[in-house]
């Protein structure tokens, strides 16, 4: 809205709000800074909301339900919860499912303890605004990712896939108690069907007529009694025992030094004892021996003081329930560069993540420049091209901003610059929404965000895929003729591009909703 301001949207602003129950602050802050537009920037948004949260419940707790609800926004943001789906978080890379759901669950201990500890005078409010959404949508998320692990694990045939559906069933049941307890028994019902709209179960923009499971299509299975071993690894959704390819973990590396897993599990009833044993000593597990009855997942990392220079391979032989498997490790751990010395970030398994306010350098140009966002976007922040409200296009070079971002790369050739930015639109007339990618030296490549015919509506993919993934995505292929240092160039041309993140891709990608987590960097220098 301030940018509105900035370009004279600035006599009627109106904002579309289904009812007033849950959303005082963002319609509080929308009218305070329609008010006063110069005191409310992005720079203290944090600090709007601590003070709201003083007024509201006092100063003692107000940092820390100021940061719960500046990151419940945050998390709802990635994806909204009438959108969400069994495979909207990767299962099988990045940990991307997990760590989604580790991060509803840590704000909704820390509201469950705030709810016990607040003054009968506040504690209706502090449940409606705070403790009631995040917990629902802790509970939301978790039977997502529990349905979708019902359809892998039962694509892999582990007995705990029924085990999953039945979590995902429970989870369901948690969200209608949820539901019921607003609408009955939370300020002694005095808010009876507010919480009624319909939020599981959509298959196209329309609600359903009720809540339900039914396109989740859960899946049972006929689990024998004999136990049988199966294995999993991270990085794919195949399952061990089979043929024709053997299993091997993604390649550990001396820079990112990643923890990954192997998991052992049952195809049966019984449970069954099993061995693990690593070939080589730099191999660690978290387990070598133990009995499995639904799933059990075994840490394997890296001795780094141990492992040899250059490229190795091991492997790791489970036996258990008269079979046996055999993971690939392989190991990357050069002579030069050092993980000490290498200079900004590191490329890791085929692929390199940057957070964009990461940056080395940040060159304006002018007035042309790139600034900040706090806590913006669906991982951290975002940088925002600005300029004055009159000015052309910039031209890299010229009088464009620049970010830089030095990286280092193990791996030449053909590669891909994603980024990551806000679903911005196309908003000044005739003008196409624009930035500029190179590395290193080569001749910038202007990328088109948003065109300035971009038509939005029902029907219309692009803007549907930016409004349910709540940013918009674009690319650039490049060209390395050697591995070692380089430095990815950003130039600002059009205003209002917002970076978010920036995914490179060097052959070794794989699919996920928010990107790998950022690499590894070294110092830049």
């Amino acid at each position: 809205m301030a940018w509105a301001k900035r370009y004279g949207a600035d006599r009627v602003w109106i904002v579309n709000v289904g009812h007033f129950r849950g959303y005082e602050l963002p319609m509080e802050y929308f009218i305070d800074l329609g008010w006063a537009p110069e005191r409310w920037t992005s720079e203290n948004v944090g600090d709007y909301t601590q003070q709201w949260a003083a007024r509201e419940f006092g100063r003692e707790k107000a940092a820390e339900i100021a940061d719960l609800l500046a990151k419940y926004a945050k998390y709802n943001g990635r994806r909204k919860p009438e959108l969400l789906a069994p495979n909207t978080y990767s299962l099988t890379d990045y940990r991307e499912a997990e760590r989604v759901v580790a991060d509803y669950d840590a704000i909704a201990e820390r509201a469950e303890r705030l709810m016990a500890a607040m003054p009968a005078a506040k504690r209706d409010a502090f449940y409606q605004i705070v403790y009631f959404p995040i917990k629902a949508c802790a509970n939301l998320n978790q039977l997502y990712v529990a349905a979708g692990r019902n359809r892998l694990y039962a694509s892999q045939g582990r007995a705990s896939a029924n085990a999953m559906a039945a979590k995902t069933r429970a989870r369901f049941a948690a969200d209608q108690a949820l539901m019921a307890e607003y609408n009955r028994t939370y300020a002694g019902g005095r808010w009876e069907h507010f919480m009624d709209q319909q939020h599981i179960g959509y298959v196209t923009w329309h609600e359903p007529k009720q809540d339900n499971l039914d396109a989740l299509a859960l899946k049972e299975l006929a689990v024998p009694e004999a136990a049988a071993l199966g294995v999993a690894v991270e990085g794919t959704a195949a399952a061990w025992p089979a043929k024709p390819a053997a299993p091997a973990l993604p390649r550990f590396d001396a820079f990112a030094r990643p923890e990954q897993y192997v998991e052992i599990f049952n195809r049966g009833r019984a449970p069954f004892a099993f061995t693990a044993t690593a070939s080589e000593p730099w191999i660690a597990l978290s387990s070598t021996t133990g009995t499995v009855e639904g799933d059990r997942r075994i840490a394997v990392t890296i001795d780094w003081n141990r492992a040899p220079i250059g490229e190795a391979a091991g492997s790791i032989r489970i036996v258990g329930a008269g079979s046996e498997v055999t993971v690939g490790v392989a190991l990357f751990n050069p002579e030069a560069p050092v993980r000490a010395s290498v200079r900004g970030f590191v490329e890791s398994q085929g692929a390199i993540a940057i957070e964009a306010e990461h940056y080395s350098r940040n060159i304006p140009a002018g007035e042309n420049r790139w600034r900040r966002l706090p806590d913006y976007g669906r991982t951290r922040s975002g940088m925002q091209s600005i300029g004055p409200v009159d000015a052309p296009a910039a031209t890299p070079g010229r009088d464009a901003a620049c970010l830089e971002y030095p990286i280092h790369v193990f791996t030449a050739g053909d590669i891909t610059v994603e980024t990551i930015d806000a679903p911005t639109l196309g908003f000044l007339a005739n003008r196409d929404l624009r930035y500029a990618v190179a590395i290193d030296d080569e001749p910038p490549q202007t990328v088109v965000l948003a065109t300035a015919t971009l038509k939005v509506g029902d029907g219309m993919h692009a803007w549907e895929r930016s409004v349910a993934d709540n940013a918009r995505k674009a690319s650039s292929k490049h060209r390395l003729a050697q591995p070692g240092p380089h430095v990815l160039r950003i130039w600002a041309i059009d205003p209002a591009v917002v970076l978010t993140k920036i995914v490179i891709d060097l052959g070794g990608l794989k699919p996920s909703y928010l990107g790998p987590p950022e690499s590894v960097r070294g110092p830049a220098r």
